[in-house]
């Protein structure tokens, strides 16, 4: 295993942090500590995440709730390119749902359920979740928290979210066949697989890579440059699709004067 791990250092060469590429689910049996990783977690002050409150299940699975229902909307298959329906009941099916059960689900959110029926892997195992459990007594700091997560997708207009769900429905398919292909390129560090991941599926839309990439990019480094000036160093926990480009993180952190090396 080798995932992307950074040691971010000031411009006169002072170790500032370390910056670590997670996945949100894997399975159990994944062995993705390496001695970098295991060094960084030891020698980091506190940790910076996206959700600091993963472990509360219920609260964020209420949150979903109150954002994802609305009444009076039009049936899932309406919402769609005609072309796309048949592979809607194929993985309706595949994931033992009906489309009734999405009669009140605003179109992001079933996007983001169907994601979930070919995807590998469980949230219990995330990378995200094992660290927030290694910095027990340590503070844990999050960057936007499940709401605020949850509110990009909400806040989305009508026409981009048709086009998450067209996206996961079209790559359905190709998601069945290869579950793990992403997991696979997560494990390996491979920089430029990820990097075009962040350009395929739902992120092909360029709004909504804007939403929920770029602009989210662009917010951490601007939260994450003063964070790193102060004393305590920091473990920074985000998603690897966040940490690759030139409009990754530490390409944005780079621009402000920081240092960043990656360590194998």
């Amino acid at each position: 295993p080798a995932p992307l791990l950074y040691e971010i250092a000031s411009a006169d060469g002072s170790v500032e942090g370390w910056m670590v590429g997670t996945i949100h689910a894997l399975p159990a049996f994944v062995k993705w500590r390496t001695p970098a990783i295991e060094k960084a977690v030891t020698s980091a002050d506190l940790l910076v995440v996206e959700i600091a409150a993963l472990g509360d299940g219920a609260d964020i699975a209420r949150t979903f709730a109150a954002l994802a229902t609305s009444p009076d909307l039009p049936p899932l298959s309406e919402r769609l390119p005609p072309a796309l329906r048949p592979r809607l009941a194929e993985l309706l099916e595949r994931g033992d749902f009906t489309a009734r059960e999405f009669a009140a689900t605003e179109t992001w959110a079933a996007a983001l359920t169907l994601a979930r029926i070919d995807a590998a892997g469980d949230p219990a195992n995330g990378v995200d979740r094992a660290l927030i459990a290694e910095f027990t007594g340590r503070r844990v700091r999050e960057l936007e928290g499940a709401a605020a997560q949850l509110a990009l997708f909400d806040r989305l207009p009508e026409a981009q979210q048709r086009a998450m769900l067209a996206a996961v429905v079209e790559e359905s398919a190709a998601a069945a066949r290869d579950p793990e292909r992403l997991q696979r390129a997560w494990l390996a560090g491979d920089a430029k697989a990820i990097e075009a991941s962040t350009r395929e599926g739902v992120l092909a839309d360029p709004a909504v890579r804007e939403v929920l990439l770029t602009a989210r990019n662009r917010r951490w480094a601007a939260a994450l440059a003063p964070l790193l000036a102060e004393a305590p160093r920091p473990l920074i926990a985000v998603g690897a699709a966040h940490l690759v480009g030139p409009e990754g993180v530490p390409a944005l952190l780079e621009a402000q004067g920081y240092r960043l090396r990656r360590i194998p």
